[in-house]
């Protein structure tokens, strides 16, 4: 069927055949497909993730908050194997109902404290632990600016620009344009704004940076969807210098790894639990 033949129906309904990949775990309704209790380690922070873009947010903030010394962020992170489903089990809709990694669970309050998406859960934990939102009224304003911005901006960059450039049954050329023309905007928006300051929001790190860099420093960096030649990356300078530099955080390092189950077995630690599972139980430790 070519690009121009398709005339929309009176009444949508789902073909399953038609979604391409992912097409056995997209679906148009929302609640459980069956019943599963979720694990559940000893910390306090309980986290049901991959390693996506969206689920390093999460881990990266909580290395960042360890390596600070705090210790009340010590958590556990379980695998959610999104391709077989596991994100529809009743115990995961339970703590996120949207069925959308990544999902915590904060065993420290009474009752639990159920915290859904990416952006809800790093401002969750950069108020409850104090560190990496400033305290200051415009410098906080302006952070949240940014965290934001990348919640409105991944979906074009993930759902638009990644689906139909890497992902799509078939190679739309409208589709991929549209969706081209948008990110290579919002890279310019980046670049723009790292043209006069070290990192997102300011001079100062942040949950901006934490929540941006999974993204756009990793497709700047050919790890996400190898767009990088495609999208002439070498024009976002300020944008490459800052990947770069986060990039080389320890705690990003670490974070980027967590919940991961692809790439090299050095670089995937399907689940964390204590510090020391960095160094004893990534897959190359686990699979020599």
């Amino acid at each position: 069927m070519s690009e121009n033949s398709y005339q929309p129906p009176k009444v949508w309904t789902w073909n399953q055949s038609d979604a391409g990949t992912f097409s056995n775990i997209n679906r148009p309704i929302a609640g459980p497909t069956h019943d599963k209790t979720l694990p559940a380690g000893n910390h306090p922070l309980q986290l049901y993730s991959l390693g996506t873009p969206n689920g390093q947010k999460v881990t990266i903030l909580l290395e960042e908050l360890l390596a600070l010394g705090v210790s009340g962020a010590e958590y556990d992170a379980h695998l959610i194997r999104i391709n077989e489903g596991d994100q529809f089990s009743s115990g995961f809709v339970e703590v996120n109902p949207n069925s959308k990694i990544p999902a915590l669970l904060d065993n420290s309050a009474t009752p639990p404290v159920r915290v859904f998406e990416s952006g809800a859960i790093l401002l969750y934990l950069a108020e409850k632990f104090g560190h990496f939102i400033p305290e200051d009224h415009a410098g906080r304003t302006e952070t949240l600016n940014w965290l934001f911005w990348l919640q409105g901006s991944a979906p074009y960059l993930g759902g638009g620009f990644g689906h139909f450039y890497n992902y799509a049954p078939v190679k739309i050329e409208y589709a991929i344009n549209r969706f081209t023309m948008e990110a290579k905007r919002q890279l310019d928006v980046l670049n723009r704004q790292l043209a006069d300051h070290r990192f997102i929001a300011g001079n100062d790190y942040s949950i901006a940076d934490i929540a941006i860099w999974p993204w756009y420093g990793s497709l700047v960096k050919g790890s996400v969807y190898n767009a990088a030649e495609f999208l002439d990356v070498s024009a976002y300078p300020h944008v490459l210098r800052w990947a770069d530099e986060v990039a080389e955080r320890p705690a990003v390092k670490r974070g980027r790894i967590v919940n991961r189950t692809w790439g090299e077995p050095s670089e995937q630690l399907h689940e964390r639990h204590d510090a020391s599972d960095f160094e004893l139980r990534t897959e190359d430790k686990r699979n020599p």
